[in-house]
């Protein structure tokens, strides 16, 4: 007498389940790919704001002019974007010496870095 074999296969249940994981972890590395490129997005324009506060720090020390108490704004162009920036002049505690800080915002006014130096009257 010969043994029936019975074709075995996955259950409708156990078929739905795979599906459900892949969607899961597709829908987990599409987040991921996401998060990346907004991260690559945010170094490019914390690169170039920290170029643009630099420049105009470097270039207050290069001229050896103290600028006065109180806000300037700047404008400055950096790797073809447009950037909105303020050098905050503020006294410090020692008269020989002022606080600058170059704000820098995007073109929407959402603040992107702050530099801070000291600088010599």
């Amino acid at each position: 007498m010969m043994a029936q074999r019975r074709a075995r296969g996955f259950t409708l249940i156990e078929v739905l389940v795979a599906l459900t994981i892949v969607a899961i972890t597709l829908g987990a590395g599409i987040r991921a790919a996401g998060a990346l490129a907004d991260s690559s997005q945010r170094l490019a324009d914390v690169s170039a704001a920290q170029w643009c506060a630099d420049n105009q720090l470097t270039g207050l020390r290069l001229t050896g002019l103290t600028p006065p108490i109180g806000d300037s704004d700047f404008n400055c162009i950096e790797l073809g974007r447009s950037y909105r920036g303020k050098l905050v002049v503020r006294p410090t505690p020692n008269p020989l010496f002022v606080n600058v800080d170059a704000q820098v915002a995007d073109d929407a006014g959402h603040p992107i870095l702050n530099l801070a130096t000291v600088l010599r009257k």
